[in-house]
Parts: C-alpha cells; structure tokens; sequence
C-alpha cells in the first residue's frame, strides 16, 4: 500500500456532488476506410494489452482505519467491461450526431462521480456520429481520471503509454512492464503505516521552514531596501524610472500588474450546481504562434489575451462587463522534467487579463506585463508550495468543509480572489492514434468549483490549440457562444498591427561634431571616405515589417 500524498488526498476531500473532481478530455476519433467492427471492444482489447504499463489504472482506493489520515493505493485489476462503456447517439436529420451532441453528453456525464471502490477511470465510446467529410466513419471518446491520481502532465504520461504513432499498435512487453503489486494490509497495519507516514511529512515539511524563510527573507529585502541600501546612481534610477511608470499608469487609470488587487464579483464567482455545460473549440496552432512571435508574446501569453478578449465579449453581450480586469488563476506545475509519477506537482498563481481595456493592442500589452510579473515571483516561490504534509485529522475537516462551503453557499460572501481557472497543458504535435482510430480533437475537460465556475484547460495537439469550456450549467449554459467569441478573439489577435519601435533620439550637438571631425592621424594619411547614406527606417522597424 501506497498513501496519497497531501495534495492528491486533497482532491478526494474536496469531491461533492456539485464539485466533481475529474480530469479527462473529448475525443473525435476517425476509422479505417471500411471498419465494420465493435469499436468499443476493440479499445477493451487495446486497454488489455497496455494495461501492466498503467500503474495509475490499476489501483483502488483503500482508506484507513477511521479516516484518521490519507487513503492508500492497492492493487485492483480493472473490470474493463464497467471502465470502458458503450453509447449510442440519436441519428439527427439521417446523418448522426454532431459535435453539439457530443457537448452535450459531456455535459450530462461530467457530473457523475467516479465509483470509489474501483480504480478511479471510466471511457466512455460514443457511437452513431456524422461521418467524416470523405464519408470516414468516426466515433467519439470521452475519458474521466480522478484528480487525486494525476494532474495535467501526468494525464499526457498516460496517454503517452496508450496512444500510438501509427493505426497499427505497437508490441508491449508485458512481463518487463509490470511490477512489484502493492498489497493490503491489515488493521494494525495501516495504522502503523499512518503514523509512519505522518512522522515522514512532518519531518519533510520542517526541513523545508529554514530554506522557505531564507527565499522570503530574501524577496523582502530585495523589495524593500534593496536599492536604498546599495545607493548607487544606476539602482536609484531604476527605483525612480519604475516609479514614474506606475505613477503614469495609475494617472492613466490602469493599475500596477504586478500587485493584483481583488477580483471584480461576477456571475461566474458563485456556488455551483451538479449540472455542467462543456464546449469545444480548436485554433490553428501555427498562425498563432505566427502571430504571436510578431508580438514577442509567449504561447501562454497569446492564451490569456485570447481567453480575455472572448470572456470580454461574453459580458459585454451578457453584462454587466466589469470596470477593474477579470483575474485568471492559473495552475503551474512543479514537475521536474522527464518526471512522469502519477500524481499532482503543480500550484497555483494569479494573472491579470485586462479586460477593461478596449484597445486589443493595450490589454496585450497588460497581459504580457502581468505574464512577467508572475513569471518573476513564481520563480522564487514555487519551490515553497509544499505537495505533502501531515494528514492527521485533516480528512474530517476537509469533507465537512467543502460540503458545508457549497450548502452556506460561501462563495458568495467571501471576497472574489479570482474569476475564471485558465490551464494550459503541453501535448504531442504529431498524430495520433487509438487503438486503430485516428485521434483528430484532444478538448480537455477539467474541474469547475465553488466561485469558480468557469475553467478553461488549453492542450496543444497535431499542430493545432484544443481548448475545453467546462462550466456550471447554470451560472454559464451558454459555452457553445463563449467558443465562438474564443474564435472571433482569435482573428482580432492576428489582425493587431505591430507597434513600431520608437525611432532612436538625435545625437547631440557635441556628439555630431565629434562624428564628423577625424583624428589627426587619419587625417595624416589620406581624408576618410564618406559614408553610403542608409534608409531612414531603423532596423528594429525592419524587423517588425519584415514579421
């Protein structure tokens, strides 16, 4: 037996029926030319054969003696007959189902929780679609993991293992693939176990206090008197220079993104309801990158300026479109590379969207300060945000807790830390395939909780952006409108111009004069050629016109 650590013990604690705490995604999945077969039984098949490289998959919750601490992990081989499931879809209008069906099935399952006395996975196979546009046949995949086993990473590690590069699968070795089974142990035990493990991640977190304060201390004086204390001319300009600009930016009436202030209360920041409504969209990978390398912006930061400029759509049509800008929290994994354990390593941080700003070439702009703001101090302090810590008692309180936050409807009275959850997750940038199926969409479906009733996961996959909107079905039933103002925030995106660099200050007097004036021993010699006239455009506007 394996104890969860705190954090993925976290996500057990925190599950109601208003606030599942499943990951998975939505797949469209295209046949062979000319497949007649159960395509659902083919996948049991497949999941067979790489199930000694699925760990994850194959164990159970067991919990300890009476919920004084963290469950464990035990061995439990899968019941693929009840983990892969078969549905059929209505035939609309003689053609099959659609994506809108598809959405809206998802919709309907997402709130199911997973069954805590099996391993905690389910597939669902969606049959009777619309064939593809050449008359491919094509089914749908629908895929729940519980939180408490895997974060975004580690999803893409799994799917890794069960994906193939081409139609035909690829030979496993079963007997080099599995490994030690963790048993289950007996009352005394798993008692035993416990208290060993609380003395552990008691042990660990003290260990970490010194080297935590050391890092904040740090921060701190950097902060605060940092400058003060060197006075030198070339840090007091800094300090002064970076004043000026807040100054400036607050006369001009847009605060500081360094320092977030609370989040505007929207109609997204309110206790949840056990329904759900989901949506997809897709963006083509390669004219965003396009555009945003003309902008010197970052992947993440072309997400944010998307995802706010269609959230700002949303309220300006739904409204009210609030004066201060939307606040994202944004998880950020902790994963060291190459690490592919199946459980949580991530944290969370906060970012400014600037949708109170009109001009798409300002909130850009905002963006990308906000994007460096939080790059800046997530560099210092995501080593501090701890994965595990002592449990002892903490299972009672949580579960009370979390029920009890949704039933007062807490979210509510409490001040609004932030308004929409925005992920983005790295993916494969080759096709893939499942069990013979091409996978032609990857829209991750991730968790919406109590305040935060929107949440949008980002996945690349095949040269292509796959973006998911899970919401409450009730704050936010309109998710199929909110994917399309994502597209048209896109094509505004690829329509911002390039602000051009500022032209470079003329030479002084003095200067222009000792330019033009040679040196006696060049003049000695033979008068100095004169220069070619250049253009007058600077190189760094060359550059920009040039993309």
């Amino acid at each position: 037996m394996k104890q969860l650590a705190g954090l993925d013990a976290s996500f057990l604690y925190l599950e109601t029926p208003q606030m599942p705490m499943h990951v998975g995604a939505l797949h469209l999945l295209e046949l062979p030319v000319g497949y007649d077969g159960d395509y659902a039984e083919d996948l049991r098949e497949h999941m067979r054969a790489r199930m000694p490289l699925l760990p994850a998959l194959r164990r159970r919750l067991l919990a300890m003696p009476l919920g004084l601490s963290n469950p464990g992990w035990v061995d439990a081989e899968p019941d693929l007959d009840e983990h892969i499931v078969e549905i059929a879809l209505p035939n609309v209008n003689g053609q099959g189902s659609g994506m809108a069906e598809l959405e809206a099935q998802v919709g309907l399952l997402h709130p199911v929780l997973l069954d805590r006395s099996r391993p905690l996975w389910k597939f669902h196979v969606f049959t009777g679609l619309e064939s593809g546009p050449e008359g491919q046949p094509r089914v749908a995949l629908y895929t729940q993991l519980h939180h408490a086993a895997v974060d975004g990473q580690a999803a893409v590690a799994l799917a890794q293992v069960i994906l193939d590069l081409s139609p035909e699968p690829r030979a496993i070795d079963t007997l080099a693939a599995r490994g030690r089974r963790r048993g289950q142990l007996g009352t005394v035990g798993m008692l035993r176990a416990a208290v060993g493990q609380q003395w552990k991640q008691t042990v660990k977190l003290a260990r970490s206090l010194p080297n935590a304060a050391t890092i904040l201390g740090g921060m701190a004086v950097k902060s605060l008197g940092g400058a003060a204390a060197e006075a030198s001319v070339d840090k007091l300009r800094t300090l002064l220079s970076s004043v000026a600009e807040q100054t400036t930016a607050v006369v001009r009436g847009r605060k500081s993104v360094a320092s977030l202030g609370p989040a505007p209360r929207t109609r997204f920041n309110v206790s949840l309801s056990a329904t759900r409504s989901f949506a997809g969209v897709t963006l083509p990978l390669a004219d965003l990158n396009r555009t945003r390398k003309r902008h010197g912006a970052s992947l993440n930061d072309a997400v944010l300026f998307v995802i706010g400029g269609a959230l700002r759509r949303y309220f300006a049509k739904h409204g009210p479109l609030p004066r201060r800008s939307l606040i994202a929290a944004v998880p950020v994994s902790t994963r060291a590379a190459g690490d592919t354990t199946s459980n949580n390593q991530a944290t969370m941080t906060f970012m400014s969207l600037g949708t109170q700003l009109g001009d798409p070439a300002e909130r850009l702009t905002h963006v990308m300060a906000s994007s460096k703001a939080m790059k800046a101090q997530m560099a210092q302090l995501k080593s501090l945000m701890p994965t595990d810590f002592p449990s002892m008692g903490i299972p009672w309180l949580m579960q009370a807790g979390a029920m009890l936050y949704g039933r007062a409807r807490v979210a509510e009275k409490l001040p609004v830390v932030a308004n929409v959850v925005i992920s983005n997750v790295p993916g494969p940038q080759l096709p893939l395939y499942l069990a013979g199926a091409k996978m032609l969409t990857n829209y991750p479906t991730s968790i919406a909780v109590h305040g935060l009733a929107l949440n949008v996961t980002v996945q690349t996959y095949n040269q292509s952006l796959d973006i998911g909107l899970m919401a409450c079905g009730e704050a936010l039933p309109e998710t199929a409108e909110l994917a399309a103002y994502v597209e048209a925030a896109f094509m505004e995106f690829q329509a911002l111009p390039v602000a051009e660099a500022a032209p470079a200050p003329a030479p002084t007097a003095r200067k222009a004069a000792a330019k033009k004036a040679p040196s006696k021993k060049v003049a000695a010699k033979k008068p100095v050629a004169k220069a070619t006239p250049r253009p007058r455009a600077s190189t760094a506007r060359r550059k920009a016109a040039a993309g």
